[in-house]
């Protein structure tokens, strides 16, 4: 059985970014990858039009000053294929592929207490063991795909967005239908447009979006962004969500209509995501949120031709941004073309797969190719995968049976040694997720270096600090819109998943000071022991 000190699930950003950071310790690491390939998310979103909604100078490492000098991104909002090249490049520069064993997935890791190791096992049948567990398995990578009566018919091709095919994906010619209108579906929906010969768009629910406002990076630019780069992180750092942008102290409903709209315009055409930030209160206040709704109601109602159609792509019902909102280049157009139809499955929902295509309760659909741009069962999903099991046969999916608990979304009590990085419990997905990754990477590490400094072999999450953690999450959400709708980001995105808030909604920098505090008090929340508690507790039976 092989041994090193810490084994690292996941070759993407995250699972990249902790080999580099474990290794330049003096660590012997090990990273597992189901896929070919690294990548992780973005190794399989290759769908068309995949791209980042972080602007290509924030979605990216900022631990080597040299690699950010180097790289010249191309576009201000990265391709899947730029930044395929990027993460590709930064495997190659810092020789990380040697420690990186691909298409290897992990089946289970059991908790080893009388050694307080770790041992893995993979579907090959080779089992590794570990001091420290590390998941970077990512929280949009269990793809989730409808189960429709007679899908297993359709005689067709049947693509998931999340498991694009390596190959060529041809629409010239065919009737192509896109159920899912979150990110995926809108960022696909105007390049297949233009090649399918009919394309129908299955949206149950219509979704805000921002214009990615994306153009190529000029020279000027890039030099002027690498100038100054550390500051821009400065500013990433401490913004409320990773991006740099500093939300207006004023309130949305404290200027005048005219001014409000000018703002709104601004942002409108430049700042993509940032838009909501546009003002303070727009997440806090609904009535603050109904300016900002209402504005992007009228830009979607201004470029749709078919006022039936204008309709049914307006959204309402839910506060803008309290679901992810996308961002999008030319969705609502699309709809403009003779070729393109939406099928509302609200007002006429689907019934069955045929083998010709799709039958909705108002008509019969014939389709060559259907893609589910359905999305992902997101954060605890990837996590579950596995049989994760810890002290005292304690599996993490009967832990987290009523939903996640974490100390700081790191640790998890009868889990020791065991890290989660931009898991549930953790500002990741209402963040830039890059600046909270290494965020955690770097506090891990350095609570690794603590341990070995003090010759401890277990840390392990207290359960009332779990307790206490949980309580902070429900109240700062409490403040904000988000538990106002049905979203991923409680739960609602799988049916029979526990209904709790799951990311922490505290902001960037907020969750950056409890950490920094965390660790200047000793890593409080946390328990260290000296040798494996499960000996020491035999050692107290003995002497009864």
């Amino acid at each position: 059985m092989d041994q090193v000190d810490v084994l690292v699930v996941g070759a993407g950003f995250a699972g990249l970014r902790a080999l580099y950071r474990f290794r330049s310790q003096g660590h012997k690491v090990l990273v597992i990858e189901a896929s070919p390939d690294i990548g992780g998310v973005w190794y399989h979103n290759g769908y068309p039009g995949a791209r980042c909604d972080v602007e290509s100078y924030d979605y990216s490492y900022s631990f080597s000053p040299e690699l950010e000098q180097d790289w010249r991104w191309s576009e201000r909002y990265a391709t899947q294929p730029e930044i395929l090249r990027y993460i590709n490049h930064v495997a190659d520069r810092f020789d990380l592929r040697r420690d990186i064993q691909f298409n290897t997935r992990m089946t289970n890791a059991t908790y080893d207490e009388a050694s307080a190791t770790w041992v893995i096992a993979t579907e090959g049948g080779k089992s590794v063991r570990a001091k420290y567990l590390m998941m970077c398995v990512g929280q949009l990578s269990a793809t989730k795909s409808p189960n429709y009566p007679g899908l297993s018919d359709f005689k067709g091709e049947v693509i998931h967005s999340g498991m694009w095919p390596k190959h060529k994906v041809d629409y010239a010619g065919k009737h192509v239908a896109i159920i899912g209108t979150g990110s995926s579906g809108m960022q696909m929906t105007p390049i297949i447009a233009k090649e399918a010969k009919h394309l129908t768009v299955f949206q149950r629910t219509a979704n805000f979006s921002i214009p990615a406002a994306n153009a190529p990076v000029t020279d000027e630019e890039d030099r002027a962004v690498k100038a100054s780069y550390r500051e821009r992180r400065e500013r990433a750092w401490n913004s409320a969500t990773g991006l740099g942008f500093m939300p207006n102290k004023t309130s949305a409903l404290d200027v005048s209509a005219e001014d409000r709209e000018k703002a709104y315009e601004a942002a409108w055409n430049r700042l993509g995501f940032g838009f909501a930030l546009t003002y303070f209160d727009i997440l806090l206040k609904k009535e603050a949120n109904d300016t900002a709704a209402e504005f992007i109601r009228k830009k979607i109602a201004s470029v749709v031709d078919d006022p039936v159609l204008r309709d049914k792509l307006t959204p309402k019902g839910h506060p803008f941004a309290a679901r992810r909102p996308s961002v999008d280049s030319g969705y609502f157009q699309s709809f403009n073309r003779d070729n393109v139809e939406l099928a509302d499955v609200r007002e006429s929902p689907i019934v069955e797969f045929t083998p010709e295509g799709i039958r909705t309760q108002a008509k019969s659909h014939a389709f060559d190719m259907i893609i589910f741009a359905t999305g992902f069962d997101v954060f605890t999903g990837s996590l579950f995968k596995p049989d994760i099991i810890g002290r005292h046969g304690m599996t993490l999916k009967k832990k987290w049976a009523d939903g996640p608990v974490t100390h700081l979304g790191i640790g998890v009590s009868d889990f020791p040694n065991m890290f989660i990085v931009v898991g549930p419990g953790s500002p990741s997905l209402l963040s830039n997720v890059m600046v909270s990754t290494e965020e955690q990477i770097d506090w891990m590490a350095g609570l690794v270096q603590k341990m070995q400094s003090e010759g401890s072999v277990e840390v392990e999450a207290q359960p009332e600090a779990e307790k206490i953690w949980g309580q902070h999450i429900n109240d700062r959400v409490k403040e904000t819109l988000y538990l106002s709708t049905d979203s991923y980001y409680n739960g609602a995105e799988v049916q029979g998943k526990p209904r709790v808030f799951m990311p922490y909604s505290g902001g960037v920098r907020g969750y950056r000071r409890i950490l920094q505090r965390c660790a200047e008090e000793g890593y409080s929340g946390f328990s260290f022991n000296k040798t494996p508690a499960a000996l020491e507790d035999t050692a107290s039976l003995a002497k009864v």
